[in-house]
């Protein structure tokens, strides 16, 4: 039962992750400008050199030490898995996508990067609460939210604001869709938090209640 439990959290942490870097690269492809932290990675990527998810992995690195820092505690080197299937998500969806994803007109490319805007949100809340390593630019948010005992709306636009002035520092990609990003993102992600928490704990006790009529059934044999 125990290993049916954790599979199941495998596959929606995975899935979670997908999710949420088509949702970033949905939201690169729409050229309308991306999150404050994405613009960042591809500002690098542009004027430094390296992928945006090799940039995600460093950047991630960088911010194991910082949320170490904060919470006085051993880094959690863990987190570097998340970021290394972060980044590889993202460059694989943009590789993907390249020629698929291409909107031209401005009404096409604002409803594009809408879209990846919410399904970020949908994938972040959805492997958070698997409670595996969260990517540590989202641990930082949780830390921050513990910190400053608000919400996850509060912690997460404080962050986008910090990332939105290293962004703008490295030339990246800074337009209305960061913008968008700034203000609705924290709250995208605090609409799916409790919904993806609902649906996932019924799925796990589904599976839990599974697990113990089948060991029952054979107990019975």
């Amino acid at each position: 039962m125990i290993k049916r439990l954790i599979k199941a959290k495998h596959v929606f942490y995975v899935l979670g992750i997908l999710i949420l870097t088509l949702g970033i690269s949905i939201n690169i492809q729409s050229n309308l400008g991306t999150s404050p932290f994405d613009a960042l990675l591809v500002g690098l990527s542009k004027n430094v050199g390296l992928t945006v998810g090799s940039w995600e992995m460093i950047i991630a690195l960088l911010l194991i030490c910082i949320n170490s820092f904060l919470k006085r505690q051993r880094p959690e080197f863990l987190g570097l898995v998340t970021a290394f299937i972060t980044g590889i998500g993202i460059d694989m969806w943009l590789y993907l996508l390249h020629n698929l994803v291409t909107p031209e007109i401005w009404y096409s490319k604002i409803a594009c990067y809408s879209f990846g805007l919410v399904i970020s949100g949908l994938g972040t809340a959805t492997y958070l609460h698997t409670n595996f390593a969260p990517i540590p630019v989202d641990r930082l948010t949780l830390i921050l939210q513990e910190l400053t005992s608000t919400t996850i709306f509060f912690s997460k636009t404080v962050i986008y604001l910090i990332f939105l002035i290293a962004a703008f520092i490295s030339n990246g990609p800074i337009g209305i869709g960061t913008i968008l990003t700034v203000c609705f993102g924290g709250l995208i992600l605090n609409f799916f938090m409790p919904l993806t928490k609902k649906f996932l704990d019924r799925v796990i006790s589904q599976q839990s209640t599974s697990s113990n009529f089948e060991k029952e059934k054979n107990l019975s044999i």
